[in-house]
């Protein structure tokens, strides 16, 4: 009998609870997107630098004539050395089509360099320093800032804060009072151009050795965030 009535007492409680979660008004929320976006100037750019050998009437300009005037080139401009790198070493065979045979220096080397710089206010200087004929190619590669996470960080904070004044402003709108956060969620952005190479490929004129870049200002990259956020309301 006792097992009976403490069967009946617990189904009671269940059933009693049960019907007070039913009764219970549902939580009030709203959910908003917030987002920032800050452009900013780069102040990391990596430029290629294709070096070749070639002949001079009949004696052939060595590679390492060409490093040592492009070392001493960056050097002169007032960037650090080690900001130069090699990339890649190849060569390729020298073939007199006029004549239709092989020179007898038929080899030649070529060199691929990565000049790290700050601004692009210097790469004019230092290209015109180096023999243009042994200038085969120069482009940018890539740019970015050093102060990349930082810029993100804050760009995320501004999102944040987009999307609680949004939030407060819509529920004000219906005499109601925002509540604390319940739930956050950071929209990837990852996909964004601030460390998209430049697609152009600036060509060394052979007549001066100079690179056909303006000395304007480096065009300027976006950071930007976004995030889901849910507040409740009061």
């Amino acid at each position: 009998m006792k097992k009976v009535m403490l069967l009946a007492a617990g189904l009671f409680l269940a059933i009693s609870s049960f019907a007070q979660t039913a009764t219970k008004a549902p939580e009030k929320k709203i959910e908003v997107t917030g987002s920032a976006e800050m452009e900013i100037t780069p102040d990391e750019i990596y430029f290629n630098i294709s070096l070749k050998e070639y002949l001079k009437g009949k004696s052939k300009v060595e590679i390492t004539t060409l490093e040592k005037q492009l070392q001493k080139a960056v050097i002169d401009a007032g960037i650090p050395k080690e900001n130069l790198t090699v990339e890649n070493v190849s060569g390729y065979n020298y073939y007199d089509y006029l004549n239709k045979k092989k020179n007898p220096q038929e080899f030649m080397a070529s060199k691929q360099f990565r000049l790290k710089l700050n601004k692009l206010d210097k790469i004019n200087i230092i290209l015109g320093a180096v023999d243009a004929e042994g200038i085969e190619s120069t482009r940018i590669t890539g740019y970015t800032s050093s102060k990349m996470e930082e810029y993100r960080k804050e760009t995320k904070i501004k999102a944040l804060q987009a999307a609680k004044a949004k939030a407060d402003y819509m529920v004000n709108a219906l005499g109601e009072t925002l509540g604390g956060i319940i739930e956050i969620q950071e929209i990837n952005t990852d996909g964004y151009s601030d460390v998209r190479p430049m697609a152009v490929n600036y060509m060394a004129k052979a007549a001066d050795g100079m690179a056909g870049i303006s000395d304007v200002d480096f065009k300027t990259i976006k950071v930007r965030a976004e995030v889901r956020t849910v507040f409740g309301i009061k």
